[in-house]
Formats: C-alpha cells, sequence, structure tokens
C-alpha cells in the first residue's frame, strides 16, 4: 500500500505479537489432524514494515505492508506434503488442510522425512533480545533518506543518487507440531540503505552502502552511509582490467563473507549425504591454518539470525565451527542426519509448507590482529576487491572462479580502480591460505572482517 509521507507519521509503535498467533496455530494443528493427518507442523508469521524513498531531493514512496501468512506439513505414513497460504479465513484453512492431506496420501515415500522425535524437541526455550518497539514515522525516515541522499551528493564526481530509502519492520512466528513442540519468536529490524552514481565524461560507474540492526539506534549514521557510497562510486571511476597473474588478493569484509558461504554449502547436511561437497573426507581435520576460529553464536542478543530453536524444533547452542582451523562436524537437518546416522545439530531452516533445509544463525569469523591497512600493505603489489558476481564453485572439488571490481594494490599502497577481471582457485587452498583482519564488524547475519589470500589466480588483461 502507497501513501504519502505525512499519511502515516508517528503511527502505532507496537508490532506483530506471537501470543495472538498461537491459538491460531493450534487450531489449524488440530484441523489438519481431523482431516486424517498423522503428524502434522504449523508455521504461523505476522509480518509489518515501512519503507520510505527518495530521489532527487523529493519524496518518491512510502509503502506500508502487513499480513499473516501459514505453512502446513503433513504426514501419514513415511508420505508427507504441504502447503503454504495467506487466506487464514475458515474457507481458506479449510481449503488448504484439505489439499495438504489429499497430496499426502499419493505422495511418495520417504524414508527420512517426518517430524523429530519428541525426546529431541527443545522445551526450555530461553529469552533472547530481538525485539524494541519503534515509532513508525514515515516522515522521519523520509529526512533520513534525504540527508543521506545529500551526503553522498556532496562527495566530489558523484553525479546523481540513484535510491536512497530508509526502512523499518517488525515480525512475529510461532511453530507448533503434533508430537508436543510450541515454539515463539519475535523480532524488529531498522534498515538504511543507499546507491550513489559518479561520472567523469561519458563514464559512470555505480556502488552503494547500507546498513540494518535491530535497534535503530545502532545504524551507522546517514551521513555517514551517504559519504561512503559517494566515495565508493567516485573511487570507480577510471576503471580498468587487472593484469594477469597469481598475486596476493585482500578481500573486503563486505565480500569476505562469501568464503564463509563456501564453507556452511559443503558442511550442510544434504550435501554430505549425497557426496557432492569437496569437504566430505574432512571432518575433524584441519581446512584452515592455526588459530582460526569460525564461530557460531545462535543466542546472541539483538543478533540478526539468533533463534533459541531451530527450524524443526530443535534447541540451538553456540558452537565453534573451525576451532583452531579444524572443522568440528556438518550442520545438519532431521532429515540429513537420518541418512547419515548422526546426532541433531539445530541447524534446519524452516520452509513454511515444505521442507526444512539446513541454515546457521550468528556467524561470524573471528578477527585477526592485522587492520585491513596493514593486510594491504603487506600485500605489497596485489589486488583489493570490492566487489565480486557472477560466482562459479564447483561442489564436488571446490574449484572456484568469481568476477570481481576493486582497485590495484601498488607498494602496499591502493593504487588505481579494477573492474572486468576474475580471481579463481580452489577452496581447498584457498581455505588454508586465508588469514582475516581485525576489521569485523556485526552487521549481518554472517560476518567477517577483510582478509587476505597470499597467492590466488587473477585474470584480466
Amino acid at each position: 500500500m502507497t501513501q504519502n509521507a505525512k499519511d502515516t507519521a508517528a503511527a502505532p509503535a507496537s508490532g506483530p505479537d506471537p501470543e495472538t498467533l498461537l491459538p491460531m496455530a493450534e487450531r489449524l494443528l488440530a484441523r489438519a489432524l481431523a482431516a486424517g493427518a498423522e503428524a502434522a507442523e504449523v508455521i504461523l508469521g505476522e509480518a509489518r514494515s515501512l519503507d520510505v524513498s527518495v530521489r532527487e531531493g523529493a519524496l518518491e514512496e512510502v509503502e506500508r505492508s502487513e499480513g499473516r501468512s501459514a505453512g502446513l506439513r503433513v504426514f501419514i505414513g513415511k508420505r508427507m506434503a504441504g502447503t503454504s497460504f495467506s487466506d487464514l479465513t475458515d474457507d481458506g484453512v479449510g481449503l488448504a488442510v484439505e489439499r495438504a492431506v489429499a497430496m499426502a496420501r499419493v505422495a511418495p515415500e520417504d524414508r527420512w522425512c517426518g517430524l523429530v522425535e519428541a525426546d529431541q524437541l527443545a522445551r526450555t526455550l530461553p529469552h533472547i533480545e530481538l525485539y524494541e518497539d519503534m515509532v513508525w514515522d514515515a516522515a522521519a525516515l523520509e529526512t533520513e533518506a534525504l540527508e543521506m541522499e545529500a551526503a553522498a551528493r556532496a562527495v566530489k564526481g558523484v553525479a546523481m543518487v540513484a535510491s536512497s530509502g530508509a526502512s523499518l519492520s517488525s515480525s512475529a512466528g510461532v511453530m507448533v507440531t503434533s508430537n508436543g513442540f510450541v515454539g515463539a519468536k519475535r523480532g524488529s529490524m531498522a534498515s538504511r540503505g543507499i546507491a550513489a552514481v559518479a561520472k567523469a565524461g561519458d563514464a559512470m560507474e555505480r556502488d552503494y552502502d547500507q546498513h540494518s540492526m535491530r535497534q535503530r539506534a545502532d545504524l551507522r549514521s546517514v551521513q555517514e552511509l551517504g559519504r561512503s557510497a559517494g566515495e565508493r562510486a567516485a573511487a570507480r571511476l577510471g576503471s580498468e582490467k587487472m593484469r594477469s597473474g597469481k598475486m596476493p588478493v585482500v578481500f573486503d569484509e563486505r565480500v569476505a563473507t562469501s568464503f564463509i558461504g563456501a564453507l556452511l554449502g559443503a558442511i550442510s547436511g544434504p550435501a554430505i549425504a549425497r557426496g557432492t561437497s569437496f569437504l566430505r573426507e574432512k571432518n575433524a581435520e584441519r581446512i584452515f591454518a592455526e588459530g582460526i576460529d569460525i564461530i557460531e553464536d545462535p543466542l546472541k542478543p539483538w543478533g540478526h539470525g539468533s533463534r533459541a530453536f531451530d527450524g524443526e524444533g530443535v534447541a540451538t547452542r553456540p558452537r565453534a565451527i573451525i576451532e583452531d582451523g579444524v572443522l568440528t562436524g556438518w550442520i545438519l537437518n532431521a532429515a540429513s542426519a537420518r541418512q547419515l546416522g548422526l546426532p541433531l545439530t539445530g541447524h534446519a531452516s524452516a520452509d513454511p509448507g515444505g521442507p526444512p533445509g539446513v541454515s546457521v544463525s550468528n556467524l561470524h569469523l573471528a578477527p585477526g590482529e592485522r587492520s585491513r591497512d596493514e593486510l594491504i600493505s603487506d600485500a605489497g603489489t596485489g589486488l583489493l576487491v570490492t566487489e565480486m558476481f557472477g560466482a562459479s564453485l564447483n561442489s564436488n572439488t571446490g574449484d572456484w572462479s568469481v568476477g570481481v571490481a576493486g582497485h590495484r594494490i601498488e607498494n602496499g599502497k591502493i593504487a588505481g580502480p579494477v573492474s572486468e577481471s576474475t580471481v579463481a582457485g580452489n577452496m581447498l587452498d584457498i581455505f588454508a591460505r586465508l588469514q582475516p583482519g581485525s576489521d569485523l564488524e556485526f552487521s549481518g547475519r554472517i560476518n567477517s572482517p577483510s582478509v587476505i589470500v597470499d597467492a590466488l589466480s587473477v585474470g584480466g588483461r
């Protein structure tokens, strides 16, 4: 729903409440069992958001949205079917239940499917601070977006701002299962984002900055974000292809999380069960250098990915996924744990109405002792990567390549901008050689400081 900023000024602060969702979820569960399901799972969520964007010094759009949705999984023997829907009227719920049960009766058998065993479900759930009431003031968000735009335009070389916006959101969710699990969660999020365009002659370059935090007061200032986006865009003017060769490469903290993503895909239970992971034979082995730790803390207050229970109702717990360079195990949902004959790890991701996947909560690569500038200095002659795109990873071998943009490093200092270049290597080799910087910030579900890899293949000219 699009509105004028004045129409939503100082809107009520209270967000969705899981206490209002729980009775609805329990009624839906009861209807599924009455319709013939032998076991069932219900996930019910509610979300509200307010987004404001500006352009050329004027309000562009105010969008306010809110809604509820549900996911239902039903089981008949070893057959499973599910559906997700947003029509929560009596007729809508009845139709969804009827459809799910009918599909389950004719679904193929899956020996690994099923709810988590009752004795493995979380029973006592810790409270995690994830929600604060916020004043939903569209006029205030408009002011933030305008000030952010002005800060970007003040940077020399910036010709225009492609987008500038601020938003607030809040959500609540509940999960109930027929074997006794009841869980609830509630969270808030505030965000700011901007994309700037710099121009020199006929050349134009674009870059961005953005920040999201659960508490509005923790956001980076609009001046800092706007200036950062403008400076990043202007710094890309005059870019050229990097010379080809093997050299040290520093990855900015904004892109370094890609390596953690590659690790997570390779240690996920489904990949290990299929035998399609380059780490399938590396459990309990050192795959990173000594002293490297990658830590998960699902109970972190105000964490982006914090959760007391996973997508199947299993309790989460802090864990070092990499400890002193050693891989400590896989991340599993119930199906992959059954296939591998291993205990649950609390890493199922909820897919309302569909089979659970695998995900982590809050994960970070522990920082090293060298600053980003020191990593660049130690690189001597090499490449600083600030943007990656079009990555290709062979999940069986770990061979990896990616398009990059960034800057040359000459004599230990940042030099001219680079684009239309590639970086390639093997993830096993990259993991073993990777060293983290000290500039870790917690601004997302997965966080990393800048990192340096001392020898990678770079292609350009």
